[in-house]
């Protein structure tokens, strides 16, 4: 029989991404997408989807559609916005569950539920997509290359829009919100967002570029998943001048500015008005760097490894239709809530990639 896929937001750009990513890797599927009106400027579907009008706050609409799959991936953003009720309801009806979280708050809270989720033996991956997501997965890949891990090091850069909308956007400017704790000298330390610039050496065609602090779930996850001093997680975009007009949002307007949904709303509009043009010579791809310092063979050494892609909401599509496709094939089967490094296996991370035609580059340094 078909198994059969919810994906909430499914007519988002990311949301459509991974639809497009399941329907090409995995045969025998049926996917409800859904969204909150249907959109008669939208391409059609393909013949395996169709299109569901929902609210999330229509809870008993919710609980039906959960029912009737085999898995619900959770796409609708900004989840700085969401809790974990789609997940509750997941583990309620027996349903395995998948997100793109991308908010800590939210990640702190899905991860709660982990034992209710493992009594009931439902699998849940939280923090699949990009960033986090495959990104996470190269930390992981870096981690097992060494025998002894002291620090990580993560850094993304995206070029212009990314191709995934104007929800990104809202969550860049969310992001800018308020102060938040990173794992620093094996200590919660608080810092600022969009604060310490460092260039990075990113992959062709990139080159250096600027990353700064941002708060991603990687910055708590990463910390609970691997015995380390220090964790880093920085962003940056493609053009450089979009870093400049992003740090001095985040340190010379009012903070109470930058709380009103007005203000938020206002600076996604015209930064997705403004990459929608710069777009065409910035591109809208991803490069993702993981770095991680310790030890092998007892030699201090610093594992790097790299990733790329043309399309940043395609290459979140991978890494989300990735674990669909090895949850659906019943590949991963682990009762629980678990960050995607805690779930996913290397060689599963790897071999799923590879059917993709993604590359990730490895190499040794010596660090300074």
């Amino acid at each position: 029989m078909k198994k059969r896929v919810l994906i909430l937001g499914g007519r988002g750009r990311v949301g459509s991404c991974v639809a497009q990513d399941i329907i090409h890797f995995i045969p025998e599927v049926e996917i409800i997408v859904t969204g909150r009106k249907t959109i008669q400027s939208q391409p059609p579907l393909d013949p395996r989807m169709q299109f569901l009008e929902l609210e999330l706050a229509e809870h008993d609409s919710l609980k039906a559609a959960i029912s009737s799959v085999d898995l619900v991936i959770h796409c609708a953003g900004p989840f700085h916005y969401r809790d974990a009720t789609v997940l509750k309801l997941c583990i309620d009806a027996g349903v395995n569950y998948i997100d793109v979280s991308d908010n800590r708050s939210f990640t702190i809270q899905a991860l709660s539920y982990h034992h209710q989720a493992q009594e009931k033996g439902i699998t849940a991956v939280i923090n699949t997509g990009i960033f986090p997501g495959i990104s996470n997965s190269l930390v992981r890949f870096c981690v097992e290359q060494l025998d002894q891990v002291e620090n990580i090091h993560l850094s993304y850069v995206v070029g212009g829009s990314g191709g995934a909308g104007i929800t990104v956007m809202r969550t860049t400017f969310l992001g800018l919100q308020r102060p938040f704790e990173v794992w620093k000298e094996g200590k919660w330390q608080q810092v600022k967002p969009y604060s310490d610039r460092e260039d990075i050496e990113f992959p062709a065609p990139y080159g250096k570029l600027g990353v700064y602090w941002f708060d991603m779930p990687e910055c708590y996850t990463l910390a609970q998943s691997f015995d380390v001093k220090t964790v880093v997680t920085k962003f940056g975009t493609f053009p450089d001048f979009y870093n400049y007009l992003t740090q001095m949002v985040a340190h010379r307007w009012p903070p109470s500015w930058l709380q009103q949904t007005a203000v938020i709303e206002f600076l996604s509009q015209v930064s997705y008005a403004m990459t929608t043009f710069t777009d065409y010579f910035s591109g809208i791809g991803v490069a993702v760097r993981s770095s991680t310092q310790g030890y092998k063979d007892q030699k201090r050494v610093e594992c790097c490894s790299t990733l790329t892609h043309e399309n940043t909401a395609v290459a979140a599509g991978i890494g989300t239709g990735s674990v669909a496709q090895l949850l659906l094939a019943n590949q991963l089967n682990q009762p629980g809530v678990w960050p995607i490094e805690q779930a996913l296996p290397t060689d599963l991370f790897k071999q799923t990639l590879e059917e993709r035609h993604v590359s990730i580059q490895l190499e040794y340094l010596t660090p300074v």
